[in-house]
């Protein structure tokens, strides 16, 4: 956003006495003599004096710095590189989902896991589609929001590198144990071995399909701890909560509402084990509050006691963070340039201030 400009007057001392100079004399400062102006006392010649054509004022451009926007630069550059980054981390998802794929069990020999919730929650079939229904609303109703931010780059970037870290997580616990599948009624897709073309066609079906189930495109088990699911249900209802203002108390008890419900039926559904979930809501809520913290605490990334520094993407943080020198605002605009207007009175440009009231 362009820095406003105030068009300031200029209107000297030395401007003034010509021009009380030109009245004196019956004329104008600009030397054109006033119609009408006659003897001294006449009646008629003050008010045809007021009728005389005035000099057009000149201006002078003063450029005035905008705060918030140097304190708050958009940087889109860096918003592409947290993209990329989110991309990265998912296609990788794909590719170990497959490789773990290859490792899950079989569930005649090893049978599912105990499970405190499956214990007294019997199966319900149609409940893991309300909790991918659900999680997809999620996404649209904050993909609308992130449109009319303001400052849609800062938040972008965000929201792309805490999905990239987490989902990179996910690779990692998914990984290093692979669970037996938590029920018996779980269909999953034959091993394929050694068939590297096979797998490359299910990496390629499950990125087409968005690794849903009501797509078709997700068969395959051993993507268990932690859920995928669970996770983008707590992000996009965090993210949504924190870019709106705190009166939507209604759209926050909404979306929240679509998130708990998304959740609890992935449970209903026996598509994970409880601690999969349990595990996922807390990396995910965690990571998002010390992100936020030491973005919106100035005083915390300098500060020597703070032990958050310690982690291992702190270096990534200074360098989407370095510039942002304040709390993002909760400020929307259009998305597009045209019309100019903004939701807030903070996103419109004045063009000019009259600084000199006229006498």
């Amino acid at each position: 956003m362009a820095s406003p400009e105030l068009l300031v007057e200029r209107d000297s001392a030395d401007a003034r006495l010509d021009m009380r100079a030109g009245e004196d004399h019956g004329e104008l400062p600009n030397g054109a003599a006033c119609a009408g102006h006659g003897a001294a006392g006449e009646d008629g010649g003050k008010r045809s004096h007021r009728k005389c054509v005035r000099k057009p004022r000149d201006y002078i451009k003063i450029s005035v710095p905008d705060g918030r926007s140097s304190q708050l630069p958009l940087e889109w550059w860096k918003t592409g590189i947290a993209f990329v980054y989110a991309v990265f981390n998912l296609v990788l998802t794909t590719v170990m989902i497959t490789v773990v794929h290859e490792r899950v069990p079989d569930k005649e020999e090893n049978p599912p896991l105990p499970d405190k919730f499956f214990d007294y929650i019997d199966r319900v079939k149609w409940a893991f589609s309300v909790t991918e229904i659900n999680g997809m609303v999620l996404v649209g109703i904050w993909f609308v929001q992130w449109l009319f931010l303001r400052y849609k780059a800062i938040v972008g970037r965000r929201f792309f590198f805490l999905m990239g870290t987490l989902y990179l997580y996910r690779c990692i616990t998914m990984y290093i144990t692979t669970l037996p599948v938590p029920g018996m009624h779980m269909t999953c897709a034959p091993k394929l071995y050694g068939d590297s073309q096979a797998k490359v066609h299910r990496i390629l079906q499950l990125i087409s399909g968005g690794g849903l189930s009501i797509t078709g495109s997700h068969m395959m088990c051993g993507d268990f701890l932690y859920s995928g699911h669970t996770v983008m249900l707590t992000l996009t209802y965090l993210f949504i909560k924190e870019y709106s203002p705190r009166s939507f108390w209604w759209y926050h008890l909404m979306c929240w509402l679509l998130s708990a419900v998304g959740v609890v039926c992935i449970l209903v559904a026996h598509e994970h084990y409880s601690v999969d979930v349990v595990v996922a809501y807390f990396i995910t809520s965690r990571l998002f509050w010390w992100y936020h913290t030491m973005a919106n605490v100035q005083a915390l990334r300098g500060c020597p006691n703070n032990y958050l520094t310690n982690t291992w993407w702190n270096p990534v943080f200074n360098f989407f963070e370095r510039n942002v020198q304040t709390q993002v605002p909760c400020v929307f605009c259009w998305p597009i340039t045209w019309p100019p207007a903004c939701f807030k009175n903070s996103c419109k440009r004045y063009s000019m201030v009259q600084s000199i009231r006229e006498e």
